[in-house]
Formats: C-alpha cells, sequence, structure tokens
C-alpha cells in the first residue's frame, strides 16, 4: 500500500499533537516530537501493512513509541499537563473539590494504557470504539478498563 504522506498529515497531525499535548507540559517538545513521529511515518511508509493494522492504530503505536522514548531520554521533567481533562467532566462531579493539578498527579500514577484511555476519552474526545480500534483492543476490553481507570482516580484523589 502506498501511503499518501500528505492526506496523512492532514488527518492525524491534530490528533498526533493532542495526544502528545495531553502528555508534555511543554508545547515547543510536543510538536518537536510531532515532528520526529511524522518523520519516522515517512521512514517505515514502506514497511507499514495494512493487514497487521489499521493506519490509525499504526500512527498511534508510533506515537506512543516516541513518547515513550522521549520519557527514557528526560524523565526528570516530563510530566502531564495539568489541563488534560480540560474538555469533559469525568464522572460524578470528580472534578467538582479537586484541582486540576491533582487529578494530574492521579493521573500519573495510574498505569500508562489506563492513563491512555482516560486523555483519549476525556481530552480528545474519543468514543470508547473508537479507543478500541486505536489500541488494537476489544471494545468490553477497553470499556472494562475505562471503569477501572475511572475507579483509581477516584481512589487516589480521595
Amino acid at each position: 500500500m502506498s501511503i499518501d504522506m500528505a492526506q496523512v498529515y492532514s488527518e492525524y497531525q491534530g490528533k498526533v499533537m493532542g495526544y502528545l499535548r495531553a502528555r508534555i507540559n511543554n508545547r515547543a517538545e510536543a510538536e518537536d516530537l510531532c515532528s520526529e513521529v511524522f518523520e519516522k511515518i515517512l521512514r517505515k511508509a514502506e514497511g507499514y501493512d495494512e493487514s497487521k493494522a489499521a493506519l490509525g492504530t499504526w500512527i498511534f503505536s508510533i506515537t506512543r513509541n516516541t513518547l515513550i522514548d522521549h520519557y527514557r531520554r528526560s524523565r526528570p521533567s516530563a510530566e502531564l499537563d495539568e489541563n488534560i481533562a480540560e474538555e469533559g467532566e469525568l464522572e460524578d462531579g470528580l472534578l467538582e473539590n479537586e484541582t486540576l493539578s491533582e487529578l494530574a498527579a492521579a493521573l500519573k500514577r495510574l498505569p500508562e494504557q489506563l492513563r491512555d484511555i482516560i486523555v483519549l476519552r476525556y481530552y480528545d474526545g474519543k468514543p470508547l470504539t473508537e479507543i478500541a480500534k486505536m489500541m488494537d483492543l476489544s471494545y468490553g476490553a477497553v470499556k472494562l478498563r475505562h471503569q477501572n481507570a475511572l475507579m483509581l482516580l477516584k481512589e487516589k484523589m480521595a
């Protein structure tokens, strides 16, 4: 399959940048990582096999791995953005009595996959069905992990 990089960039740049900005405080660093992701996509485009993963899943994997590499390089200074849950209420007024910084601290203590589900659901506004496709998991698995993540967040913020 031949990948039209202009179309891929147009369709996925905002999603990749949103994912990165939700996890990195520094906008310039997020922009650098976004560029790095698309450089990797360009370099690896010939090796993409649509029978193994959907294009969005493949791009999400590259983005996630690039972010992991970034965390490994700069572990002491990497933090979550405090505005991570800016656009949606989590559940039962979770934010009513808590500050966003406390939420960010609680999110950092979640396992990475659960944190990813929360960020994709509430920051990026993705439905659980789309998150399941992006993470190459069943809808039921994502729904269960989403519920577990919310329960863990409540516990960590209590």
